[in-house]
């Protein structure tokens, strides 16, 4: 037994009742395997819970933190619920949910005549109708996206108990998830594009038999933290890391990475601006051909240049690695940065990859292979000689033979 997970949806709550899912960590064809304990009395599901994982710091040599909480809401956090990609969707899902409801008591109100007379409306009303629904949707959006972080993130706590991480959430759906700390193997520090630019951050937890989100779950499993102040999300992560046997500092750890040859630059970079050059190609024939591209349709091209440009400048700032004594720290993204800090215990193997384009560049790409999390961890183009030099430092004797090999 790898975790267990304690769920309670509102109808349950009321009638006294929660569901448990125990992972066991194996895998059978592609999916992780569990064990589900439905329609349990929720003190009977407690009791379990805590029998299920009794003996578990005696079992596994880990340091506990005092049984003192780790983090707890606050909720000024709220702020960061707006950055994310729910407030422009949120509009047309709410919409979308209405016609379900809808239809379900035969109300056609969301007809093809309807849909049609609404969009001649915007066609000859453009300067009106435009903000008007970008405004509505935004807004709906914005409603949304706070309603949804307080009802995942309601109550939360981060938690050490008996050797076990805990983390409790859920203001209408409670949650409680509970992780052997022996079975941790590191933390990944997501930074997602606009909750980077509002200073925000969250946790996720790189662990061994945590099953996949299921398709009712706005939150990943694996999540520790709501979005939060980045400063605050280093040192839950910290904290977090300090429960393993070789506790890496990653408070300031996050920001002094080794950065990547400027070669990487240039494989971010060129294709940004090939990728405008087509755009701007394509719609010079289909003007050519047809005449219907209309003149404010070039504006396009020449706001995505300096967009594009400034993305693929910001990934390859983002890129960069480290290794600690006890831990591989590895960083890359723009739009989704992420930073993980893996335990160098739990790599169990690498995988080398050079395309043409990185060979004649001089780059690698060294994926760190692990049992926990996304199964593997990539350093993303990293000079040759440098990449290879890591990942034999990371795990001694692991990949030496091959290097030998290579250079006989």
């Amino acid at each position: 037994m790898r975790s267990v997970d304690v769920k309670a949806d509102v109808v349950r709550r009321a009638f006294g009742l929660a569901v448990v899912k125990v992972g066991t960590g194996e895998h059978t064809s592609g999916e992780s395997a569990e064990l589900t304990l439905n329609g349990l009395a929720a003190a009977e599901a407690e009791s379990l819970r805590r029998t299920l994982l009794s003996g578990v710091a005696a079992r596994e040599s880990v340091q506990e933190d005092g049984g003192q909480a780790i983090a707890g809401l606050r909720w000024q956090w709220v702020r960061y619920a707006p950055l994310s990609i729910w407030v422009f969707v949120g509009g047309a899902v709410a919409i979308g949910a209405i016609k379900k409801v809808l239809d379900v008591f035969g109300l056609d109100v969301f007809s093809a005549s309807m849909a049609k007379a609404a969009w001649e409306w915007l066609i000859a009303n453009p300067w009106i109708s435009v903000p008007v629904v970008v405004t509505g949707s935004l807004l709906v959006g914005l409603v949304g996206a706070v309603g949804l972080f307080a009802e995942t993130w309601g109550g939360y706590r981060l938690e050490w108990e008996a050797g076990t991480l805990r983390v409790r959430r859920g203001l209408l759906t409670r949650r409680s998830l509970t992780l052997e700390t022996g079975r941790l193997r590191g933390v990944v520090v997501a930074e997602p594009l606009l909750l980077r630019l509002g200073g925000g951050a969250k946790v996720r937890a790189v662990a061994v038999g945590l099953r996949k989100a299921e398709g009712d779950e706005s939150e990943e499993v694996s999540a520790l933290t709501p979005p939060m102040p980045r400063a605050e999300a280093v040192r839950v992560a910290s904290r977090v890391l300090h429960a393993s046997p070789s506790p890496v500092a990653m408070a300031g750890g996050l920001d002094d990475l080794r950065p990547h040859p400027k070669a990487a630059r240039s494989r971010r970079v060129r294709p940004a601006l090939a990728t405008v050059a087509t755009l701007a190609a394509a719609m010079a024939v289909a003007d050519l051909l047809t005449g219907w591209i209309p003149a404010a349709a070039w504006a396009l091209p020449l706001i995505a240049l300096p967009v594009a440009s400034a993305l693929a400048l910001d990934a390859y700032r983002g890129l960069g690695h480290r290794l600690t004594g006890s831990h591989l720290l590895t960083r890359a993204g723009s739009a989704l940065r992420t930073t993980v800090a893996l335990d160098r215990g739990g790599i169990v193997g690498w995988r080398i990859r050079q395309s043409f384009f990185q060979r004649r560049l001089g780059l690698i790409t060294v994926a760190a292979t692990t049992a926990a999390g996304d199964g593997h961890y990539d350093v993303l183009d990293v000079d040759a000689s440098e990449g290879l030099d890591l990942a034999a430092q990371a795990v001694p004797g692991l990949l030496e033979p091959f290097l030998l090999r290579r250079e006989s």
